[in-house]
């Protein structure tokens, strides 16, 4: 399914609720980012896997990100690299999103969905995986080297509400409100 075939039906699913009026008022994915932090690990071999399987999972390199603070109780200065982050947008977005919604939740131990305080204010969800070995990229590794990563999805919404129910139409399971 195309984009604008993806954005009409969004248009015609959440037109009445909002009251839009137009196709180009509805929200859309901008961007997904994929992150995890290294903190004070030195050790090479264990951050050159961690970068093999960000590019696995992700299909795109990771970008190095530096300590913005030099911290002496952490030993990192300025510069040292913290973590990594990678930006998908475009067809691999898609596609890394229709494997998050289908492949990747079912397989979290003990799942529930995804709590709706995920949302910010400004209509982005951040989802965290204290695992990497969900996705189906590296799950068949040895599992001494697991580390945690962090998905935010950035929408064009314009605030929670409006988020949470196109976050719901394109599947992601949230969790119902408790009142």
């Amino acid at each position: 399914m195309n984009a604008a075939h993806k954005q009409n039906k969004t248009f015609e699913a959440l037109k009445g609720e909002f009251g839009y009026t137009n196709v180009m008022q509805t929200p859309k994915v901008s961007k997904i980012i994929v992150s995890t932090g290294v903190g004070s690990l030195k050790d090479k071999k264990k951050i050159e896997l961690i970068v093999e399987r960000l590019t696995r999972i992700t299909g795109q390199a990771p970008a190095a990100r530096g300590a913005k603070k030099s911290i002496a109780n952490f030993k990192s200065r300025v510069g040292d690299i913290a973590g990594y982050q990678i930006t998908l947008r475009g067809a691999r977005m898609q596609s890394f999103l229709d494997k998050l919604i289908h492949i990747v939740f079912p397989r979290v131990k003990d799942f529930r969905g995804i709590k709706t305080t995920a949302i910010d204010e400004m209509g982005n969800i951040s989802i965290g995986f204290k695992e990497h070995t969900v996705f189906p990229e590296t799950s068949d590794e040895d599992t001494k080297d697991i580390f945690g990563l962090a998905v935010t999805v950035v929408t064009t919404a314009k605030n929670r509400k409006e988020a949470e129910a196109f976050l719901r139409y394109l599947g992601i399971p949230l969790q119902e409100a408790t009142k």
